[in-house]
Formats: structure tokens, C-alpha cells, sequence
């Protein structure tokens, strides 16, 4: 079977095709591309230049609805309570607050949570003031579904993040060691000991997971955290895992549990 085409259809097809080459020869550059002159030396691309200048430079040039289009929708009420508080500081997800690197803001935000905490107990709302935070598990697996409260997957990052967090919720000073007359604001655990980021995948739970680790894995990626959380932080609680490490149990583990945790880190909660 034969086609014909008309002169007019070429002509068309051969519009079509050149507008649209066209198109992509003048797409938008890539921002910062430093092989392309007219990106590289906007002001907003200068790593020399200080982060508000860059930020003021980089809003300037876009249009209204480019700043609207990176805003959040709202996406209903956070945490509400019954009583006479109603509600409570909201803050970032730890994974995001961690990576700021900023040992001092990681404070303040347990000490507002732990003031907070405290006031809701004295008015008679709450009841106990054993708080299961913070969680310091090594992030090892984007598919963990908890991984955003935890501090990332390195290891002193998130012994720091916890020695921090605990001072703050309790009641002690950011260097530690200034707890008035022993008594703590709040009560900090540490969680989920040990060597735990698995909740439900391809049929297995995170209450029959066991956890296969060498000793130095343990001592050098699972461990240093709640070691740091302990020893540093003087955590008063710590929470088993659900899993077994090792074909043991967590929670019913005399190694992790006495051995290590009380024995070699001195635990006394």
C-alpha cells in the first residue's frame, strides 16, 4: 500500500519538527552550571557569599508564582490533646534537625520539650514523665519507615545528637554535669537498643527479626550512640528493641542489657 502526502502536510511536519528542535536548543539552563557564562556568576551561585545574601539574591529573581509554587499545603492539625493544654511546639522531623550539625539547637529543642512536657504534668494532665525519645538507631535503609527519627546513619552524629537531646529533656546544662540537686525535668530514653531499623518488610516483623552482627560492627556503628547516650548524656532509661541481635532477644538479653549497658557504661536506670 502506498501513502501520499500533500506538500502542505510536509510542510507541517517540517515546521513541527524544527520549532520543536528549536524548543530544546533554548531550554532553560541548568542554575549554577559553572560551563555556562550567564549562570556562573549570579550572585545567588557564589559560594563565597554569605547564605542571607545569597537567599535575598536567589528570591529577587523569581516570579510570584515560582514563590508560590514551593510552599506546603496544609496538611491538617498537628498533635492536639484533651484538658486544659490543648496543644505543643511542633519540630522538625530529628533527621532534618540533625543535619543542621548543631549540637546547640539540638538542646534547645529538648529543653522546650521537656519544659513543655513538665508543665503539661504539673497542671495533672499527663501521667508519668518517662519520655521514649530520643531514637538514635544507625539509618542504614531509605525503605525503613522510621528512619526521619532518628539522626542519620553516622555514628557520632547520633551519640551527639543524643548526649544533647537527654541534657536538654532532663534538665541538665548543654556541657552536662549540672542537674539541680540530681533531679530530673524529664526523663529521657534512649531507644531502640540495639542494632534496630527494621519494622515490617517482605514478611518479616521487627518482633521476629534477628539482627546478625559481628562484635565489631556492634562496637564500632550499632553501639557508640547509646554508649555516648549513657555515658555522657547519663540517660535514666533506655528501651530494649523488639528484635533479637544474634539470635537473643533484645529485651531479655544479659549481655547488652547487664553486661554492657549497667556493668561497662555504668547505667543506673
Amino acid at each position: 500500500m502506498s501513502h501520499h502526502f500533500s506538500l502542505n502536510t510536509v510542510v507541517i511536519l517540517l515546521s513541527a519538527i524544527f520549532f520543536l528542535s528549536a524548543e530544546s536548543d533554548h531550554s532553560p539552563p541548568f542554575s549554577c552550571d559553572p560551563s555556562n557564562p550567564s549562570t556562573k556568576s549570579l550572585p545567588f551561585c557564589n559560594a563565597q557569599l554569605p547564605i542571607g545574601s545569597r537567599a535575598k539574591d536567589l528570591v529577587s529573581r523569581l516570579t510570584l508564582d515560582e514563590k508560590a509554587l514551593h510552599g506546603v499545603s496544609r496538611h491538617g492539625k498537628g498533635v492536639s490533646f484533651n484538658g486544659t493544654v490543648t496543644a505543643a511546639t511542633m519540630f522538625p522531623q530529628v533527621i532534618l534537625a540533625a543535619a543542621s550539625f548543631d549540637s546547640q539547637l539540638w538542646y534547645r529543642i529538648a529543653q522546650a520539650i521537656g519544659d513543655e512536657a513538665r508543665a503539661v504534668f504539673n497542671v495533672g494532665q499527663g501521667k508519668g514523665m518517662t519520655f521514649w525519645a530520643p531514637n538514635i538507631n544507625i539509618f542504614r535503609d531509605p525503605r525503613w519507615g522510621r528512619g526521619q527519627e532518628t539522626p542519620g546513619e553516622d555514628p557520632l552524629v547520633a551519640g551527639e545528637y543524643g548526649v544533647a537531646y537527654v541534657r536538654g529533656m532532663q534538665g541538665d546544662s548543654f556541657g552536662g554535669g549540672h542537674l539541680k540537686d540530681g533531679h530530673l525535668k524529664a526523663s529521657a530514653c534512649c531507644k531502640h537498643y540495639t542494632a534496630h531499623d527494621l519494622d515490617n518488610w517482605n514478611g518479616v516483623t521487627r518482633y521476629v527479626f534477628d539482627a546478625i552482627v559481628s562484635k565489631q560492627d556492634l562496637a564500632d556503628t550499632y553501639q557508640p550512640p547509646f554508649r555516648a547516650c549513657v555515658e555522657q548524656g547519663q540517660a535514666s532509661s533506655i528501651m530494649c528493641a523488639y528484635n533479637r541481635v544474634n539470635g537473643i532477644p533484645s529485651c531479655a538479653d544479659y549481655d547488652l542489657l547487664t553486661k554492657t549497658a549497667r556493668q561497662q557504661w555504668g547505667f543506673q536506670g
